[in-house]
């Protein structure tokens, strides 16, 4: 059997990173088994679909590098053969036509609230014959089996039983022929070879209505496997309340898609204590075997904490290119580069290495701002005019600069920091920055000592 799975998310907002982590765990668990990975829009929703959600979609899974092995699925391209599957239970009399009104149905319910008992469909008057009546389009019901229960051994939540008392008729096509949602994905999903269905657990109680078309049809069942929920840290479903929630976000807060990625991993799986898995591990030891039953918790401080650690290990070029995304075309991209090494063993975030270098994107010195400011004193430009002199005649290295300046520091017998803040301060506009013989370099000679004068006076 070559394993073969999908994600299946609706277009009608941004990619939430629960869907995120259950494509994960999807292209994961394919890889693992050297089988596929395959994605299915279902926008059959056409009131809340639109073209640009599922831009977004296509657009996250690319950068969380989880592409689909084969070009995506539209369920609405497909409704043909959904409506095909339910006239072929029709004929074959595993399902039959239901004429029920808008009111009859709406009794119904009134009727079931009024004992105080879930609402069950019955069907058993069109199932006998009852007349059909005029004007009225009929939906097309499958027959629930009575007696018994449906048993699916799921690979995560383990046996899962429901009794046939608890289903109901449910419509597989509805009166305009288009066809329900939980009948649509079981067509699909057929079609498609799909072999195991990894989604939410919020979709447990669907499973066993699905079965129904699978059981009707004489079709094999996927094996499923229902993942636990990702929670707020308050225990509460995850939602904007708690930060950011679409995958987009994470990206625009200058996130590492694989840091991104790890961090999912480790949410409701694990392996020991490891906690920085990369991808071809991850793909050699994912196993749904392991991943847990409860819901996991978001922290945000855990995955920032996790980003830093891939931004140390990432190659510097890539961060430049990444940083130049965010600025925008600028004639310093070499300062940048003169600098990654040094910010990026500081920072948490791609928006941190931003700010980070926002100084050296200039022709000019940024005007300091108010600690900066309270740096360059009557006391210290003397001491800035000096330094530059003795720089103009310095070659321009770091291990040369740090010399000059430790050297200018024993010379008048000061503190290291007390020529340096403020030359930080003349460089940079900011009392903090990358060490100030890496700025001095990143920055050039002419350059560097044009602040320098210029913060003297």
């Amino acid at each position: 059997m070559t394993v073969r799975t999908r994600f299946a998310p609706s277009p009608t907002g941004f990619l939430h990173i629960g869907g995120a982590r259950t494509a994960l765990f999807n292209y994961l668990f394919a890889r693992h088994h050297g089988g596929q990975y395959l994605l299915r829009i279902e926008d059959t929703d056409k009131a809340r679909s639109t073209p640009e959600a599922v831009d977004q979609i296509i657009r996250s899974l690319a950068w969380l590098e989880l592409p689909p092995d084969e070009p995506p699925v539209f369920q609405s391209a497909r409704e043909a053969r959904h409506a095909e599957v339910a006239r072929e239970l029709l004929a074959k009399g595993a399902a039959y036509l239901a004429y029920d009104t808008a009111e009859e149905l709406a009794a119904m319910r009134t009727a079931a609230e009024a004992e105080k008992r879930p609402f069950r469909y019955d069907g058993s008057r069109w199932i006998d014959g009852a007349t059909p009546p005029e004007g009225v389009a009929p939906v097309i019901r499958i027959k629930a089996p009575r007696g018994g229960e449906t048993v699916v051994h799921d690979l995560v939540q383990g046996e899962v039983r429901v009794a046939h008392a608890e289903l109901d008729d449910m419509i597989i096509l509805r009166s305009d022929g288009s066809p329900t949602y939980l009948h649509a994905v079981v067509v699909d999903d057929h079609d498609m070879a799909i072999t195991h269905v990894i989604r939410g657990d919020d979709h447990l109680t669907n499973t066993f209505r699905q079965c129904m078309v699978y059981d009707a049809m004489g079709w094999e069942r996927p094996a499923f496997a229902h993942i636990p929920l990702i929670h707020g840290a308050d225990g509460a479903k995850l939602s904007k309340r708690h930060g950011a929630v679409g995958v987009g976000e994470f990206e625009n807060q200058g996130f590492l898609p694989e840091a991104v990625c790890n961090y999912l991993l480790r949410l409701g799986w694990g392996h020991g204590d490891e906690e920085f898995v990369r991808r071809e591990r991850a793909i050699a030891l994912f196993d749904l075997a392991d991943v847990g039953r409860s819901a996991s918790r978001m922290d945000y401080a855990k995955l920032t904490h996790l980003n830093g650690q891939y931004l140390r290990q990432a190659d510097d070029q890539r961060l430049v290119d990444a940083v130049l995304a965010r600025t925008g075309p600028t004639p310093h991209a070499a300062r940048i580069a003169s600098l990654m090494p040094t910010l990026k063993e500081r920072a948490k975030s791609l928006n941190e290495i931003v700010a980070g270098v926002a100084f050296a994107l200039t022709d000019t010195a940024p005007t300091p701002d108010g600690k900066a400011a309270a740096l360059l004193t009557p006391e210290t430009k003397p001491h800035l005019r000096a330094i530059s002199d003795i720089l103009a005649q310095t070659p321009w290295d770091k291990a040369a600069i740090e010399a000059a300046m430790r050297s200018y520091a024993e010379t008048h017998a000061i503190k290291l920091g007390t020529v340096a803040q403020p030359m930080r301060a003349a460089l940079t506009g900011s009392t903090t920055s990358p060490p100030v013989d890496a700025v001095l370099v990143a920055l050039g000679r002419e350059e560097s000592l044009a602040r320098l004068r210029g913060a003297a006076g």
